[in-house]
């Protein structure tokens, strides 16, 4: 729906946009979360936090939680970790994709490239 700055503040005020947006870079949601989020206050006016938690929306950002999945992706794709170990960084975005499948996109993607390295480059 086409709608002009004044309608969208109407339905969502600059302090919950704000909410919002601080929520980013604090690993709270994904980016492609916050744009979930930001639909839903157009269309309710709830605010972001509230919103995140009956969606289920949260990002994980939680090391160990990732490890356990990141584990899993690498005993399942045995050819990718191959890939990935004979110098094919393709690979490595092909595995975090796998995770990110695996957490129906709510790991946080740069503590699983992280992690996956880590694990790729260990054994």
């Amino acid at each position: 729906t086409n709608t002009d700055i004044h309608g969208f503040r109407k339905m969502v005020s600059p302090r919950q946009l704000c909410q919002l947006v601080a929520l980013i870079p604090a690993g709270a949601v994904s980016s492609t979360g916050a744009k979930v989020v930001l639909e839903e206050m157009f269309k309710t006016g709830t605010d972001s936090g509230e919103i995140i938690t009956q969606r289920g929306l949260s990002q994980i950002s939680d090391t160990q939680q990732l490890e356990g999945t990141v584990i899993e992706v690498i005993n399942s794709n045995a050819q990718a970790v191959a890939d990935f170990k004979s110098g094919k960084e393709p690979a490595l975005k092909f595995l975090v994709g796998q995770v990110m499948k695996a957490t129906k996109g709510r790991a946080n993607p740069a503590l699983v490239n992280e992690i996956l390295k880590q694990k790729l480059t260990e054994g």
